[in-house]
């Protein structure tokens, strides 16, 4: 009798492989590819949330509402002008012009107006400035002159953040117009006197809070009612009281209706022979 074979049972001697799937007749001999996702349209840019919000909000407001902005604007800058510039104080000097014997009456007014021209001039200046202690360029811009139609005085004014300054300034000058003026007294018969010294301001003479913020609120409410003048007039109806589309223009009303034509004598007597 035979031997029944023990072991492994027998392996086939090739592999058996997955038989490939049907790709289809329209796919056959393509290879795979994604196709691309269509890209959407641009999108218009939106405005962003808090500019909407405020744009609404300012639509919102009355026609009138820059004049009293515009007003508080100006009273709050000038309030802090006068409370952050520094002060300025002023003294003035006085030097009156007389005549002679031998000189005319009238000749001390013109001489006077003469020499309130020439107290900022070079050779004044440059006189002045020793006693002032400060450059001449300086000097020139801190002083300024007044002279009357109606009587022969010159007033001459000094500038400066400190009171004692500002007198010294004005005195300086003061004493330089009158050395110039009397070094020629004797051809023009008429002489230069010192009439009143400068002295020390006790306050100052720029602007205080409460004035720089009526001064403030004056101009920001002619600012304002400027603007209220140039804009436009024409206000836009809105489509939410019925009245318009938004754009200005009267609603579109109904389509008229249509009149039948008059009936002539041809159709009255088709219609007596049906």
């Amino acid at each position: 009798m035979s031997k029944p074979q023990t072991g492994q049972p027998s392996q086939p001697s090739q592999t058996q492989r997955p038989e490939p799937r049907d790709r289809g007749p329209e796919r056959a001999g393509k290879t795979d590819r994604t196709e691309p996702a269509p890209v959407p349209p641009a999108a218009r840019p939106r405005r962003p949330v808090p500019l909407r919000w405020a744009a609404d909000r300012v639509r919102r407001l009355p026609v009138w509402w820059p004049l009293p902005a515009l007003a508080a604007a100006g009273a709050l800058c000038g309030s802090a002008y006068g409370l952050l510039a520094a002060p300025q104080y002023a003294a003035t000097s006085f030097v009156v012009a007389v005549t002679g014997k031998d000189a005319q009456p009238g000749a001390a007014l013109g001489f006077a107006q003469a020499y309130g021209r020439i107290a900022t001039s070079d050779s004044t200046i440059a006189y002045a400035r020793v006693a002032a202690a400060m450059p001449a360029q300086e000097l020139r811009s801190r002083v300024r002159t007044e002279t009357s139609p109606d009587s022969p005085m010159i007033a001459i004014t000094g500038t400066s953040d400190r009171p004692g300054e500002a007198a010294d300034i004005a005195n300086a000058v003061a004493d330089a117009v009158f050395v110039s003026g009397n070094q020629v007294a004797k051809n023009t018969g008429v002489q230069l006197l010192s009439f009143s010294r400068a002295i020390p301001p006790a306050e100052p003479v720029s602007p205080s809070v409460p004035l720089g913020a009526a001064v403030g609120a004056a101009t920001g409410g002619l600012i304002g009612g400027l603007v209220l003048l140039v804009r436009p007039r024409v206000r836009h109806r809105s489509a939410e009281d019925g009245t318009g589309d938004g754009t200005g223009r009267a609603p579109a009303g109904p389509a008229p209706a249509s009149v039948p034509a008059p009936a002539t004598q041809g159709s009255a007597a088709g219609k007596e022979r049906v």
